[in-house]
């Protein structure tokens, strides 16, 4: 199995005041392949957003071992960290994090510019093909204000790819859609993992978005209460 997260032991844990700390996770392992796609479950404060920070480099671990692409994490710089960020993992959030006052197109271009290295004609290409493939073609000029959720979402979804990540990390990705939307955004992450390849691991409290993915890990605690295999559910298609 070719792993590309792998996980041991880890620990994160807040210290609020001197005498006064919070355990956000209490000594997690685990392993993700190349090519999974898997959901992560648990109530609020369950550590799975703690957890998905850390794997994207957004937070620090207390103790325990965390390899990507079999480096550890403990060894990295934070230049080097911040390289993996742009280049290595995509990132989309519940609320979508795109810039008010640019539009779509511009939105999907700014990690591939933040980047470097790359004509501007190359990247206004490479963006304006990413926002055909989700769907928003005729829409590149339009600034957040003038779409909706599902189109905001799949403009987050596009800027995640500009720079060809191994692994995407969604944080609730539908928490902020309707049913109809979530179904679309499910069926574009699917795409991407089946035709790509690409890693996806998302954080989801509803369980009919989890049924999308292959593998689901429910954490209480900060630990892990269960770890399935779901074969039943693939869904291989979706707008």
């Amino acid at each position: 199995m070719d792993r590309v997260i792998e996980v041991r032991d880890l620990v994160k844990t807040y210290f609020i005041s001197d005498d006064v700390s919070v355990h956000a996770i209490n000594g997690i392992s685990l392993s993700v392949a190349k090519g999974e796609f898997l959901a992560i479950m648990g109530a609020s404060g369950s550590g799975k957003s703690t957890f998905m920070n850390i794997l994207g480099f957004l937070d620090s671990l207390s103790s325990g071992s965390y390899l990507l692409d079999g480096v550890e994490q403990a060894s990295l710089d934070d230049d080097r960290k911040a390289e993996i960020r742009n280049t290595k993992i995509g990132f989309v959030f519940q609320g979508f994090n795109l810039l008010s006052r640019t539009s779509a197109l511009e939105n999907v271009e700014l990690p591939m510019i933040y980047r470097g290295g790359a004509r501007p004609s190359e990247v206004r290409e490479k963006a304006r093909e990413l926002l055909a493939m989700v769907g928003l073609s005729g829409r590149e000029d339009h600034h957040p204000n003038r779409l909706s959720g599902g189109e905001q979402q799949r403009v987050a979804i596009a800027r995640s790819l500009i720079n060809e990540p191994a692994i995407i990390l969604a944080d609730e990705p539908t928490g902020n859609l309707d049913s109809r939307n979530t179904a679309d955004i499910m069926g574009i992450f699917t795409r991407l993992n089946i035709e790509l390849g690409i890693t996806i691991i998302l954080v989801t409290h509803e369980p009919e978005v989890a049924s999308y993915t292959r593998r689901k890990i429910v954490f209480r605690d900060g630990l892990i209460l269960q770890d399935t295999s779901i074969k039943k559910n693939v869904r291989r298609s979706g707008k």
